[in-house]
């Protein structure tokens, strides 16, 4: 019989588990018990260190082929709002990030229609003329599928050409939930789970680490969560090569999709996805809240639900901004700094790879 002192147990015992003991938790309105043993979770694998780096996010177009329902931020070319960064703008934005401090330059767009491939890997040789240290961590799964598509090679092909063109890392955007069914209603022209899956074991399989995110707080039931977070880990233990799981709450306002008034997430059940995420993905070594979509109160409060990460100082941020994120678009190191001291735990600035560069 599965119960919270039985999974308590598991979890002392550094067992991992079950599917069902995720969905039970999720069904649990026990909050502050969930928290507390995603806490003894995390501090076994980070103790009282929380990460956070200095980045720069850089959205280069918005004009995109897909126009999924949940997405405020596309449109066409045609559209009220419409743009694409030129590369001389992308490379004074990197220039103004590494005067800033940045050690990453984060980079996801639309697919754009009309971009040839060579755009892409000349934008990653920009920013690197920048500086070589500027870390660049681009292109979800899903635009490294259409990149594939859009340059006539293979995944992998694709992958060489643009880690040759200085590509460090992936995001870990467009897995949004794997459920065919809730993806077909959510993003039916976005490849499919199966597919970010795959696409992602390549490129782990090439040599590069990525972020995973989940969105939730849509169409989608506890189970579907669960079934979410089992082929991410399910995947980990194979390649290795994801570094952090992000939940991404989703945010309502601005979006195509027509949901009830009461769409989107709450504080609590933030918080419980979280928890339950440390609790069950054992095989990750960072989870984290991303202050961007969660507002600051709750990505603080959540270092005590099992969180170890705050990601960064952003700077810019648009997609979720034009959904309606009511967070401010940036936070300085000492913003960041005093927000994690605040709650008790040890700030460390990490570079994209989780190497640590400086603890407070």
């Amino acid at each position: 019989m599965i119960s919270l002192a039985s999974i308590t147990e598991k979890v002392r015992a550094g067992e991992r588990i079950s599917d069902d003991e995720a969905l039970f938790l999720f069904n649990s309105n026990d909050l502050l018990a969930i928290g507390e043993l995603a806490a003894l979770a995390n501090e076994a694998k980070n103790g009282s260190r929380v990460f956070f780096n200095v980045n720069r996010h850089i959205n280069h177009t918005n004009i995109c082929v897909n126009r999924c329902k949940f997405c405020a931020f596309s449109r066409t070319a045609d559209e009220p709002g419409a743009y694409l960064l030129d590369l001389q703008e992308i490379g004074n934005r990197a220039t103004e990030a590494l005067h800033q401090g940045a050690t990453e330059i984060h980079i996801v767009g639309g697919l754009h229609p009309d971009l040839p491939f060579e755009f892409y890997l000349e934008m990653l040789r920009t920013i690197k003329a920048v500086s070589p240290t500027l870390h660049i961590k681009a292109f979800t799964a899903v635009e490294i599928d259409y990149l594939s598509q859009i340059s006539a090679l293979s995944i992998a092909e694709t992958l060489a050409e643009l880690k040759g063109a200085g590509l460090g890392s992936l995001p870990g955007g467009g897995a949004e939930i794997f459920s065919e069914k809730i993806r077909d209603e959510l993003c039916p022209e976005k490849i499919s789970g199966r597919k970010w899956l795959a696409i992602m074991e390549e490129v782990h399989e090439a040599g590069l680490k990525s972020n995973a995110t989940m969105l939730y707080g849509h169409l989608e039931s506890f189970a579907d969560r669960v079934d979410h977070m089992r082929q991410l880990r399910e995947l980990q233990d194979r390649t290795g090569g994801f570094q952090v799981f992000i939940p991404l709450a989703f945010q309502p306002e601005n979006t195509p999709l027509k949901l009830d008034k009461k769409a989107g997430t709450s504080g609590v059940d933030d918080l419980k996805t979280l928890a339950v995420a440390r609790i069950y993905l054992d095989n990750f070594a960072n989870i984290k809240a991303y202050w961007v979509m969660l507002g600051e109160k709750i990505a603080q409060v959540s270092l005590a639900f099992g969180v170890n990460d705050l990601d960064g100082t952003v700077v810019e941020e648009k997609i979720g901004h034009d959904a309606g994120a009511a967070s401010p678009q940036t936070m300085s190191r000492d913003d960041i700094v005093a927000l994690i001291r605040k709650a008790g735990r040890t700030p460390v600035e990490r570079d994209t790879l989780y190497n640590e560069l400086h603890t407070y």
